[in-house]
């Protein structure tokens, strides 16, 4: 706009009257010839290069709210899975948790199933042990009453003499008589 203006001043200042011809000063016919090429440059480039600019700076804005949606997208995901992870160590958490008192149930049970065991186990020993000295205790008295009749039947056999018989009959005599009185 401003070199229109400038041309424009210079067609002012110009004198009235003189006609049409040849200018032969070149310092005025260069800065004419100058003002109006630079006018038509100007009017052709200008608008050439305002579109350029103008596609640019479309350019520019798309690619700058492109960014800032793929921003906004990148800030969700990572919003997304910051939540992920929260969760995911939350549940971690939870396993952990859940498994302790698993463990530590497992281990009561465990405890719980030895002392029962030790328990049984004691109760058979000790029917063990019982059984075992019943058994000895049967067979000591089995053997003691078997050398008990050994030896009767020895002194039967040796001592069969009729004193010894009337001894034992009136021994066994008195006891039956004093058994009866009471």
């Amino acid at each position: 706009m401003e070199v229109i203006m400038m041309i424009l001043t210079l067609f002012t200042n110009l004198p009235f009257g003189e006609g049409f011809g040849f200018n032969t000063n070149i310092l005025e016919t260069n800065i004419i010839n100058l003002a109006v090429v630079l006018g038509v440059v100007i009017s052709f480039v200008g608008d050439a290069l305002k579109s350029l600019l103008d596609n640019r700076k479309q350019t520019i804005v798309k690619n700058l709210l492109e960014a800032e949606q793929r921003a906004i997208e990148a800030e969700e995901k990572l919003n997304k899975a910051q939540n992920q992870l929260q969760a995911a160590k939350q549940k971690a958490i939870e396993i952990r948790e859940q498994g302790l008192l698993t463990a530590e149930q497992e281990k009561k049970l465990c405890i719980r199933q030895a002392e029962q065991d030790a328990k049984r186990l004691e109760t058979l020993k000790y029917e063990t042990l019982e059984f075992q000295q019943k058994k000895i205790i049967n067979q000591i008295s089995q053997q003691v009453v078997k050398l008990a009749l050994n030896q009767v039947r020895d002194k039967l056999n040796t001592k069969l003499e009729k004193t010894f018989h009337t001894s034992v009959n009136n021994f066994n005599i008195v006891l039956f008589t004093n058994y009866k009185m009471k």
